[in-house]
């Protein structure tokens, strides 16, 4: 069973709907018990960094999801879910991360042309990085997702499993053992998000 966990922030119905689609066993919760219970875990997010750790925080979730990945089991982090996995963002001020990737968020108008628009919102191809993860067992380099980010991680060469090129090559996946994050939303890029959703699950 996946534990997709709800803090208050991110798009559970459609990522429960992904699930669903291609046959796997999640359940929505904020219950401690039901999330050191399920075999994975999966942090959503859509919103601010901050704010977003803050209620991990105010919640204890933090500290369970931590104690949860240190002991092996797998996570994977959604678009902010993947932020919050790095060690702090910069995003309107300084936040603490939940520090299981190395690395930090980053403004992507740091390292774009000016005339980009940002957020980078829209179809993008992935560049998968070296040997493919296991996330990306089920598709091809050079496949098309769904990206709404206006920050990036900027972390160590080897944790990067994939970019996307939008005027410089952006961390579209990231991974730290057992500990991955995708920036775009697989519960918004058709067949290929499904693909790398059933991949995990079978980590």
């Amino acid at each position: 069973m996946i534990a997709i966990i709800d803090y208050g922030v991110g798009n559970l119905f459609s990522l429960k709907s992904s699930f669903d689609a291609i046959g796997a066993n999640t359940t929505v919760t904020s219950d401690a018990e039901v999330i050191k219970a399920a075999d994975k875990i999966l942090l959503p997010g859509v919103g601010a960094f901050g704010d977003a750790a803050e209620k991990l925080r105010n919640s204890g979730l933090d500290k369970v999801i931590i104690a949860e990945a240190k002991k092996g089991k797998p996570l994977l982090g959604i678009c902010l879910g993947m932020q919050l996995l790095f060690e702090k963002s910069f995003e309107y001020g300084e936040h603490e991360g939940l520090g299981l990737i190395p690395g930090e968020i980053r403004p992507i108008s740091d390292v774009i042309p000016n005339e980009l628009k940002i957020p980078h919102i829209g179809w993008n191809a992935l560049e998968i990085n070296g040997e493919k993860n296991a996330i990306f067992k089920h598709i091809n380099n050079g496949d098309h997702v769904y990206f709404v980010h206006s920050y990036y991680a900027k972390t160590n060469s080897e944790n990067v499993i994939a970019t996307a090129e939008y005027g410089a090559a952006l961390t579209a996946a990231a991974a730290c053992e057992n500990v991955y994050g995708c920036q775009f939303h697989p519960e918004k890029s058709g067949k290929v998000g499904l693909n790398i959703l059933k991949a995990f699950c079978e980590v």
